[in-house]
């Protein structure tokens, strides 16, 4: 895969990160790298150290780089940060949000009910991506959603976990019609209370299904 000469290595190794491509503990061969992006070797350690700064990658004196392995608690404390700034997105976004903009917030909405009710639950997952996206885009704050971006990436191996949870599509849809409802309402008290309830229950449901594991092993 040869990249064009604009086109960010460091993007491009994160997109591949983040999609799965590489998964936990993984060794990351800079040569491997350089032939599959088309990137120069200087470009490639550029790119390593950036993402492990951002908490993807870690680096191993003598040994590399490799995909860094996040832990549930790891999880659940950036979450609880998450909670915060996407509470503060939301009560943005009501200051900015338009007729079109709300409609498009409702559409997602309804095309969220109609997978919970026809049990597709990856569907639901990406159109929970979506919503959230759409938010964030409507809220319009840059600081802040770089920062959201940069937790994300850090724990959307647990969303991926989360997705097939039993129940937990039909927990979550409710939640994000009450955000939905209080963007559109212009509400903005409402719409971070919303949001953080929301987050929260993800932390909870991150808890749970450690608590599972841990009796499972």
């Amino acid at each position: 895969m040869s990249l064009p000469v604009e086109t960010d290595v460091t993007g491009a190794v994160r997109d591949a990160l983040l999609s799965g491509e590489y998964v936990p503990r993984q060794r990351l061969i800079e040569a491997d790298l350089c032939e599959r992006f088309g990137a120069g070797r200087a470009d490639v350690r550029s790119a390593l150290r950036l993402l492990a700064a951002e908490g993807l990658v870690e680096i191993q004196r003598n040994r590399g780089a490799r995909v860094r392995e996040n832990s549930f608690a790891e999880a659940v404390r950036i979450t609880e940060v998450r909670m915060v700034v996407e509470g503060l997105i939301a009560a943005r976004a009501t200051e900015r949000v338009g007729r079109a903009q709300a409609e498009q917030l409702r559409g997602i909405g309804a095309s969220m009910a109609r997978t919970v009710t026809d049990g597709e639950l990856m569907t639901y997952s990406d159109l929970n991506a979506r919503l959230h996206r759409c938010v964030r885009d409507i809220a319009g704050h840059e600081t802040a959603d770089q920062v959201l971006e940069r937790l994300r990436a850090q724990v959307v191996r647990h969303q991926f976990v989360l997705s097939p949870v039993p129940g937990r599509a039909r927990v979550s849809l409710p939640q994000h019609q009450r955000i939905i409802e209080a963007i559109v309402a212009k509400d903005p008290t409402a719409a971070e209370a919303a949001m953080r309830d929301h987050v929260a229950s993800v932390v909870e449901a991150l808890r749970t299904l450690e608590a599972r594991r841990h009796r499972a092993s």
